[in-house]
């Protein structure tokens, strides 16, 4: 184990050198080492890759997850839009585009679009709300 860890940890370091020729060069006879350009791939690769695990990964499954409650909407739930408003929606108007009418208050609607709505609203969160 220790020797893996070694080899991959001078694989990423540049060779020490002194004012003589390198020991990797033809001219010390010496086989070994990598060079600065495959040193750079490999750290440029190894960043990439820690992006895209801590970064966009996770946005792409919290896009699909929007996606798949913006696709689950039924009429009677309780939403949360991304402005904070709290309503029960009563119709979806598709012939304007993905519009969802919300009953907010008694006899108060409001027109949104189904991107704005945020979330669905459990009941047990409703009623501790109250």
């Amino acid at each position: 184990m220790f020797g893996l860890l070694h080899s991959f940890s001078t694989w990423f370091q540049p060779e020490a050198t002194s004012g003589a020729a390198p020991t990797g060069s033809p001219a010390s006879g010496g086989g070994g080492g990598v060079g600065p350009g495959v040193t750079q791939f490999g750290l440029m690769v190894l960043m990439m890759v820690v992006f895209y695990l801590v970064l966009i990964r996770p946005q792409q499954k919290k896009q699909k997850e929007l996606d798949r409650l913006l696709k689950g909407l039924k009429k009677g739930q309780k939403v949360r839009t991304s402005g904070g408003i709290r309503g029960e929606i009563v119709e979806f108007k598709s012939d304007v585009g993905d519009e969802v009418v919300l009953l907010i208050a008694d006899r108060v609607k409001i027109n949104i679009l189904r991107a704005h709505v945020s979330g669905v609203i459990e009941s047990g969160e409703q009623e501790s709300k109250s």
